[in-house]
């Protein structure tokens, strides 16, 4: 049984906001902080929204919607993490941002809070360093979509403690999640190989080798994916894409994780994926036109 019972989420952008779907429908009490009311407001409609449709297809039953629903609380004031077993980090790849928002936390949250960072490219080690309890921290690096996605990488840093990351390894199988231990290495294993890929096939669109769509249909009919390289990136967000090329290639200097102009000139132009509603695809709603 899982001695976590209250789990906060800082940062309520895509993955924080489906970081707490997945607390909150596990039956966690579930507090997702943002300095930003409105982006509270658009992750909780998305999250009915969202736990709507998986009434409708029978994932769930309405009573267990309006559950988990509850479970789910919004604060713009990081007081409210203060009663939280667990806090996880879904803000910003930038190691600056991430120790002052710990540092914070850390006068905030009692002793016995574990933290937690979702980041997927920077050193667990050197996040806990700034946390004021680097043996009570870990990494969780959730899978985007975090609310459709199982996997979680687990990371302990060199002086987290046995206890911790047991500790947190029970809260993210009780999520209904499946954790695999990894080094706290650049990447992990996911990004490891995912962001040089990525890059990849930004760079055949950059040299109009094929279109986006092509690049991706070939890649879902030839390799099996479910989803094609462009697609994920427009998920993902090309200004996100970024940050994790400029922290993958800080650290690692490998040429094939170096950002490609054409994502800095799409970012200029406005052009971030689904949330801009314009990225390799353009967007209405939720459909996605491309040639």
């Amino acid at each position: 049984m899982s001695k976590i019972k209250t789990v906060g989420i800082a940062g309520c952008g895509t993955m924080g906001a489906g970081i707490a779907i997945v607390a909150a429908r596990a039956g966690f009490h579930t507090i997702v902080y943002d300095t930003r009311q409105e982006a509270l407001d658009k992750s909780l409609k998305q999250t009915s929204a969202f736990f709507a449709k998986s009434v409708q297809r029978g994932k769930m039953t309405a009573e267990e919607m309006t559950a988990a629903l509850g479970n789910l609380v919004t604060t713009t004031s990081m007081d409210g993490l203060g009663e939280c077993d667990l806090v996880i980090d879904a803000v910003f790849e930038d190691l600056k941002v991430k120790h002052d928002l710990y540092t914070k936390l850390d006068k905030v949250c009692p002793p016995h809070t574990i933290f937690a960072s979702n980041t997927s490219t920077l050193s667990i080690t050197e996040i806990a360093a700034g946390s004021g309890r680097d043996d009570r921290f870990v990494g969780m690096h959730f899978c985007l979509p975090a609310q459709l996605m199982k996997l979680v990488e687990m990371s302990p840093g060199l002086n987290t403690s046995e206890e911790t990351f047991a500790t947190a390894w029970a809260a993210c199988e009780a999520m209904g999640q499946r954790p695999v231990k990894t080094k706290d290495n650049p990447g992990f294993i996911l990004n490891y190989f995912l962001i040089p890929y990525n890059n990849d096939a930004i760079r055949l669109v950059e040299a109009g080798v094929a279109s986006p769509a092509d690049i991706d249909r070939a890649i879902k009919e030839g390799l099996g994916y479910p989803m094609g390289p462009l697609e994920l990136l427009d998920m993902i967000g090309l200004d996100t894409q970024l940050l994790l090329c400029d922290a993958m290639y800080g650290i690692t200097k490998e040429p094939r994780a170096a950002c490609p102009p054409l994502v800095k000139r799409m970012i200029a132009a406005g052009h971030l994926g689904r949330k801009s509603g314009r990225g390799f695809y353009t967007y209405e709603g939720n459909a996605m036109f491309g040639s």
